[in-house]
């Protein structure tokens, strides 16, 4: 049974950065897409960045350039770099592995 913990979201002024983390538990997710994605308020769930097995790596066009998505599969962990952050990027950011989501976490931008 996998599970998957975010944690990094908070409160933040534009133009700041923040780094969201998903660790993996439950299964070996060294060979599966991981993905995250972001729900803001009125809206639906969009992708935000995905990382294949292999490295290989797609952003969402509101985010490329501005974040980077990568993975540490000793320690079965994604994570999300996030810079130059806008007030657009507020909403709660969801790991990804095939079926199973995290919970989400807030990531608030704003003066």
């Amino acid at each position: 049974h996998v599970q998957l913990v975010e944690s990094g979201g908070g409160l933040v002024q534009p133009g700041g950065s923040l780094r969201l983390s998903c660790a993996a538990s439950g299964s070996d997710f060294s060979g599966y897409v991981m993905a995250w994605y972001r729900q803001a308020p009125g809206k639906q769930r969009e992708l935000v960045a995905l990382i294949t097995s292999g490295g290989s790596t797609n952003y969402a066009d509101s985010v490329k350039g501005r974040f980077t998505i990568s993975r540490d599969n000793a320690k079965n962990t994604v994570y999300l770099q996030m810079n130059s952050l806008k007030p657009e990027d507020t909403a709660v950011y969801y790991c990804n592995l095939r079926t199973t989501w995290g919970q989400g976490t807030q990531v608030t931008v704003s003066s």
